[in-house]
């Protein structure tokens, strides 16, 4: 009685090891990593946000003496403007040009919205700190002196 059941147990061992691993072991495949957008990207930190979107509102202020006017209309422009960078960071974290090309369309928006909330005069201090700050050569810089050896454009 006990080989038989010693033979059983042997012959229905394997079986029973292997029906443990079938279909449910198997882990799902995930999605290609190159994929441009999540279905639900997280929503960024609405306190960050804010904080981020109040100390660019402060500095404006400060440095292009604004109405308080001018203060909740780029505060609300900052708002808007911080939120969709983070979202597009977080949404395109995967795809670097992508996120890149978004960031960009979310500056020059800014761009046209301050420059819409802001006189003619603080518009163009905004201009030169923002170029300052990026590094961008002004309109008087870039004209320079020719690269020696080459003729100037204006020797005659």
């Amino acid at each position: 009685m006990k080989t038989t059941f010693f033979a059983a147990l042997l012959l229905t061992a394997p079986a029973a090891l292997f029906a443990q691993t079938t279909p449910a072991a198997k882990p799902k495949p995930k999605p290609a990593a190159s994929t441009a957008a999540p279905t639900r990207p997280a929503a960024p930190n609405p306190a960050q946000v804010e904080a981020r979107a109040n100390a660019l509102t402060d500095n404006m202020q400060k440095a292009l003496a604004l109405t308080p006017q001018q203060v909740e209309k780029v505060r609300q422009i900052n708002l808007i403007s911080v939120r969709g960078v983070e979202t597009a960071r977080q949404t395109y974290r995967q795809d670097v040009r992508k996120m890149a090309a978004v960031i960009d369309d979310i500056g020059q928006s800014r761009l046209s919205m301050l420059k819409e909330a802001l006189t003619a005069q603080q518009f163009d201090r905004y201009q030169r700190k923002r170029e300052e700050k990026m590094g961008v050569p002004s309109g008087q810089g870039a004209q320079g002196n020719a690269a020696p050896g080459l003729p100037s454009r204006y020797e005659e």
